[in-house]
């Protein structure tokens, strides 16, 4: 019994003044924010060619929707690896593995001659690219907590806009000038140049004091810990349900405002920066206010734009059903409300669990990308079409995000 509270008691904080590793917190973000845009950079690249890949394999709609599934999938399950992994070996050289086998799929994927090979190379990717989520968290929770633990990834969110913006403009260019395939060399670059990151500008943020065996048992025992825990499982949730809202319609905005409104893919893009624009503005919003008010007063804002979101979703596409602006405008809602709710969902999440870093972030993750996947799974398979699902999954994710968090409110009430 002695050896079990010894496995989970909790170390303290690594003070980045003093201790022989780690990084500035301007570092941490940009490092940080990089290795997270990898992920969406796969995913909002590849978007516009979405139709065109279901025209060149002379498949079907669902058929390209499995392959942001088929992506999710790996992402959330490799983050339960890519994690256990850093708290023994440390963020630095798991990262530039974990980011290698990413750029392997970009090329598996960029030379696919059939659905089934671009299949793989999106399992290989999301397998890969697990590790920006999981580590970029990890190496924050290694040298900072509380109001500057959500600077940090308020900043961290910045960078990871950048990308996004630049990505669906990029990939229509691409579209206009090569095909399809070029995308994924394009991401195979990407890859190279984290990988390039890591290797001259990274520092170990995790000393060898704190690090952890591998062992099964020990694993085990440290999900166990953290699927136990309400303090983790609660901001998990609200994570895995914004981000499931969030992928779910990214899933679907191509078919609706590609096939059904007839945008070309440079219009979609353009069309796109309203998301963009709108979690930009809340990221920079979030991080002036996150130094004046507390945590759980932005989850409240938060859950004030998901209820306006949920139900523009519900409503403007059924009233006006041939607007862009209809389908856009509560794209905006819920992405300023995902800038407010994730990095005070996620500094939640790892507050308590500072000795088991990497394996808080990595099960966070599966959360936050384990959402994407049920999001893009649902929005592909569970309704007749595209303007159906979004009409009606969104509304439903956006009230079952606002019951959790108010169950949550409940439940510290009573403590």
């Amino acid at each position: 019994m002695g050896s079990s509270q010894a496995l989970f008691r909790e170390g303290p904080v690594p003070v980045t003044s003093s201790a022989p590793v780690g990084m500035s917190a301007r570092r941490t973000a940009l490092i940080g924010g990089l290795m997270v845009a990898t992920g969406p950079l796969s995913l909002t690249l590849y978007t516009p060619a979405l139709p065109t890949i279901v025209a060149d394999f002379a498949t079907n709609d669902a058929a390209g929707k499995l392959s942001l599934t088929v992506y999710f999938a790996a992402f959330a399950l490799a983050q339960l690896i890519c994690g256990p992994l850093s708290d023994r070996f440390g963020r630095r050289g798991v990262g530039m593995a974990f980011f290698a086998i990413y750029v392997l799929g970009s090329l598996i994927a960029a030379i696919a001659p059939s659905l089934e090979v671009l299949f793989l190379g999106r399992f290989v990717q999301g397998f890969g690219v697990s590790a920006g989520v999981a580590l970029s968290r990890a190496m924050v929770r290694d040298q900072f907590v509380g109001s500057q633990a959500i600077r940090i990834l308020t900043m961290v969110n910045l960078i990871l806009t950048v990308t996004p913006a630049v990505a669906p403009t990029l990939g229509s260019v691409i579209l206009l000038f090569g095909s399809w395939h070029l995308m994924f060399v394009v991401m195979a670059g990407f890859g190279l140049a984290i990988l390039a990151l890591l290797g001259t500008s990274a520092r170990e943020t995790l000393p060898p004091e704190n690090r952890q065996p591998i062992n099964l048992r020990v694993i085990l025992g440290n999900y166990r810990r953290l699927l136990m825990a309400p303090d983790f499982v609660f901001p998990a949730l609200l994570l895995c349900l914004t981000f499931s809202g969030f992928h779910g319609f990214t899933a679907l905005l191509p078919f609706i405002l590609i096939d059904e409104l007839g945008l070309t893919p440079f219009q979609f893009a353009m069309a796109m920066l309203v998301q963009t624009a709108a979690f930009i503005l809340g990221n920079l919003v979030t991080g002036y206010l996150s130094t004046r008010i507390a945590g759980d007063r932005l989850v409240t804002i938060a859950l004030v734009l998901l209820a306006l979101s949920g139900l523009a979703f519900g409503i403007l596409p059924r009233l006006y059903p041939l607007s862009i602006l209809a389908i856009m405008a509560p794209v905006g809602i819920w992405m300023l409300g995902l800038a407010f709710i994730s990095p005070s969902a996620t500094t939640a999440a790892m507050a308590g669990f500072g000795a088991i870093a990497g394996a808080a972030g990595a099960m966070s993750g599966f959360f936050q990308v384990g959402g994407g996947f049920l999001g893009s799974l649902a929005a592909g398979t569970l309704f007749a079409d595209a303007r159906t699902a979004l009409v009606l999954q969104l509304p439903f994710v956006a009230m079952l995000t606002i019951a959790v968090a108010m169950l949550d409110r409940w439940r510290k009430s009573r403590q």
